[in-house]
């Protein structure tokens, strides 16, 4: 059963989100960390790429929380088949949001074809997820949306981004919908979730810029990828 629905995009803290919401008790949180870790979970978001509708009881069987596209993208839907869960829309300033988005991408896409085969596996689970990242591109950014040529214009993805917000807080009562800002910190999040914040424990913050950088550095010489490479979403 799903209990709190991430609604934020990509690079807007919701790494970070996973690592609270499973120190508070609502993990697993099924982000895109998950796909590649368990490449044939692909198969599970596949078919909403052909315009079916997604059997979420199957889709996130065994996750109580989401964060992080692809899940978010489709926080309308399960808002709907589970009218009891809580929703967060992590923010951050769009701004930087955009500048984020565009090293996430640059750095996905700018990688040589001689990977070290562990490497080349992660991002073959990439490339057949690709349907499902292209629907929620063009979704998001408008049908001239081209992974191969990174962000659209600034203005166009600031307002994107204005837009799903407005989308969020409307769309939702304000008791079932928290806007959040990682550097708020425990005490809304845990708050709106109805328990106790940890005792001495500081806000996870995690996968930033430099992670990103690090971690594709690990790709390209030893073949080893850390999460944060796949996951895109720094605080």
């Amino acid at each position: 059963m799903l209990h709190v629905i991430g609604a934020g995009f990509p690079r807007t803290g919701t790494r970070s989100m996973k690592a609270a919401l499973e120190r508070l008790g609502f993990g697993p949180c099924y982000h895109m960390a998950e796909i590649g870790s368990n490449p044939e979970h692909v198969d599970r978001w596949l078919p909403a790429a052909s315009g079916l509708r997604l059997d979420w009881d199957s889709v996130l069987d065994g996750y109580p929380s989401t964060q992080d596209w692809p899940a978010s993208f489709f926080w309308r839907e399960q808002a709907e088949a589970y009218p009891d869960a809580k929703v967060v829309l992590t923010v951050r300033d769009p701004h930087r949001w955009y500048l984020s988005m565009q090293t996430l991408i640059a750095t996905r896409r700018d990688v040589p074809p001689d990977l070290p085969e562990a490497g080349a596996a992660v991002l073959r689970t990439m490339e057949r997820l690709r349907p499902v990242l292209d629907l929620i591109g063009e979704s998001t950014f408008g049908d001239t949306w081209d992974f191969q040529r990174g962000m659209p214009d600034e203005e166009i993805a600031v307002a994107a981004f204005h837009r799903h917000v407005a989308d969020v807080q409307k769309s939702l009562p304000a008791d079932r919908l928290l806007v959040f800002d990682v550097r708020e910190g425990w005490e809304p999040l845990c708050r709106f979730l109805g328990v106790d914040a940890p005792a001495g424990e500081p806000f996870p913050h995690l996968n930033d810029s430099e992670t990103m950088q690090r971690a594709l550095r690990q790709l390209l010489t030893d073949g080893g990828i850390d999460s944060a490479f796949i996951s895109g979403t720094p605080d």
